[in-house]
């Protein structure tokens, strides 16, 4: 192998930084280390197993619920887990859902561990082990393909690449309701080769855009791989091709996918199949083996054990059985399919190391941490990322590793060499005061709105809480910031305005507050964190900043993507709650403090002060 360039040397450091700092957030056992990893919000502890069973591949399932309300947000979709309780070794698994206070695990075990009923079982984060390798197995590899190499080079080079080309071609669109700069997108997206970039700013039609352009490639034969760093991007797009008939294949965790979409998984396509028959089969008679196995259990002499290990040996090979039979099916589902969508990780687990497309596509291409499009980029020589670089940045728990540049997402490092970029320049989400801050701040003002989104009322309103008393608070696990004064003005604010509480929305930078109000608010409220938000939208969004006190520290409030998308939520009404003294010290508040009172959206919080 060549030696590699700085960059990539770079990203396998920073992928071994964030790896050693999953290790040391998620390492502490014992009762006292499970009392730690809960305040730090990566361990659920206790959790009640509601019901068993064998699934994907014949591995052990669990569902769960939670017996009280906390901070779940660390726990994501396939996010690596263990299985735990004092005492017992743990056992590794993956977090197939969690909504509200119920989930599902998929356990890496031949068999239920004997303990997952008792009390006291927990599950918690877990190092991923497996996807940091499989990022820098990626990293290692991008000199082993010429075009990959070229792409790395030009995305690390010095020189602009790309250009915007300009078309005169006639496409006969399939939404024939797509603006000026959403067509002109298509059109680039079909004529240019390499790398095509897609800045889709809030509400101005991104995914419309993109189905469009993936509908118009299969016209021309292409077969075409879709990807984003969630589920939820990865089914939104999905959902979208669907309404169009498109033959779609959706790979990865499909364990929480719309109805809509189950039928177009690997599972779903089986389902009436022979091979699924013979699968029944198999799982049947791995079901008799185990439970031949469980009078062994407790009997621990030479002779039982031995009978017990054979009997879990002919568990594994059925288990090897089904996972061929699987992937023969799999792959006749591949050759058919015109679109293939998963996670990044999904479509690595899924596709053949040699499997080919014409375009790869990556939605929400600016959460993306880099070495996850090059997880994804050797599938084709043809590539459009979508997303907004002003947005969400990507997670990165490593500190070090953040100020080092690994949060900079792959849309942000091509954004910075690339020429060919198109702007999607009307959006259609919000009134027009609601979208003109971000758009001065974020967008330079060239973000148009229609005029049927022109303002009818006062859309945006900040109430300052500066000498009411209200200063934010360690939440009750000591970590999140709450401030419950914001809440209590809230609620009075929803009562005046007398809004239909289906359409209000509550948002918040800090987790502990958000849990606080999902305890105080109306439970017909969506409450939710700005990172869970992005993406969604409702007609009125409360956003409590939460940050009040003498110092005038504001914390992550400091990162302004997260409030661009806090601010882009809502279609009607945008309510901003916080304390003027704290955060008007910073320039991006002062500047949206000014702004409010230009539009005469300033009130003072004590008009609900009784």
């Amino acid at each position: 192998m060549s030696e590699l360039h700085p960059h990539q040397k770079n990203l396998l450091n920073f992928i071994s930084l964030d790896m050693k700092e999953q290790e040391e957030r998620y390492g502490a056992k014992g009762a006292e280390g499970f009392k730690h990893l809960k305040s730090l919000g990566v361990m659920l502890h206790p959790i009640n197993v509601v019901r068993k069973t064998f699934g994907y591949a014949d591995y052990p399932e669990i569902s769960f619920k939670l017996p009280y309300a906390t901070d779940t947000s660390a726990f994501r979709d396939s996010s690596a887990i263990e299985c735990v309780i004092d005492g017992e070794e743990s056992v590794k698994g993956i977090l197939l859902s969690l909504d509200g206070k119920k989930g599902m695990v998929r356990l890496y075990a031949p068999d239920f561990p004997d303990w997952i009923e008792d009390r006291g079982v927990g599950l918690k984060l877990a190092p991923d082990h497996f996807t940091s390798e499989v990022m820098k197995n990626a990293v290692k590899q991008i000199d082993e393909r010429p075009e990959m190499s070229k792409l790395f080079g030009m995305i690390h080079g010095e020189s602009k690449f790309g250009s915007l080309i300009e078309s005169d071609a006639q496409l006969e669109f399939q939404n024939d309701q797509l603006n000026e700069s959403q067509r002109s997108a298509v059109n680039g997206i079909l004529e240019s080769e390499g790398l095509t970039i897609l800045h889709g700013p809030p509400g101005t039609g991104k995914t419309t855009t993109l189905i469009e352009g993936i509908i118009q490639l299969i016209k021309q034969g292409k077969r075409i791989l879709v990807t984003a760093p969630s589920n939820a991007a990865v089914d939104n797009v999905a959902k979208g091709l669907l309404k169009y008939e498109v033959n779609i294949l959706r790979v990865g965790n499909t364990s929480k996918v719309d109805d809509a979409i189950f039928p177009h998984t690997l599972e779903g396509r089986m389902k009436e199949s022979k091979e699924n028959k013979e699968i029944k089969k198999l799982k049947i008679r791995a079901e008799e083996l185990r439970r031949m196995s469980y009078q062994y259990k407790r009997n621990f002499g030479k002779a039982e054990r031995e009978q017990r290990r054979a009997l879990m040996q002919e568990v594994k090979r059925i288990r090897k059985e089904i996972k061929d039979i699987r992937e023969y099916s799999a792959d006749k589902c591949f050759k058919e399919a015109d679109v293939v969508l998963g996670t990044p990780i999904g479509i690595h687990n899924a596709l053949q190391k040699d499997a080919e497309f014409d375009v790869v596509f990556m939605d929400e291409a600016g959460q993306a941490i880099e070495p996850l499009a090059w997880v994804v980029f050797p599938f084709a020589e043809n590539w459009v990322l979508a997303g907004d670089p002003f947005q969400l940045p990507p997670t990165v728990l490593s500190n070090d590793a953040a100020r080092k540049g690994f949060d900079v997402s792959i849309l942000e490092q091509c954004f910075k060499q690339s020429e060919n970029i198109h702007f999607l320049d009307t959006q259609y989400r919000m009134r027009a005061s609601i979208a003109q801050f971000s758009n001065d701040y974020f967008y330079e003002g060239e973000l148009k709105t229609p005029s049927n989104q022109a303002d009818n009322a006062s859309h945006v309103l900040f109430y300052d809480t500066a000498g009411t008393g209200f200063e934010e608070k360690a939440g009750e696990d000591g970590r999140s910031l709450t401030n419950e004064g914001e809440l209590e003005i809230i609620q009075k604010i929803i009562e005046a305005n007398n809004w239909s509480e289906h359409e209000v929305g509550f948002i918040s930078p800090y987790a502990g507050q958000v849990q606080l109000a999902k305890g105080m608010l109306p439970e017909t409220i969506k409450v939710s964190t700005v990172d869970s938000f992005q993406g969604q939208e409702m007609p009125v969004i409360i956003v409590s900043l939460v940050r009040s006190n003498e110092d005038g520290n504001i914390g992550f409030l400091k990162d302004y993507r997260r409030m661009n998308v806090a601010l882009t939520r809502a279609k009607e009404q945008l309510v901003v709650i916080g304390d003027s003294s704290t955060i008007g010290l910073d320039k991006f508040y002062d500047q949206f403090l000014k702004f409010a009172e230009t539009i005469e959206g300033y009130q003072s919080a004590w008009e609900f002060i009784t």
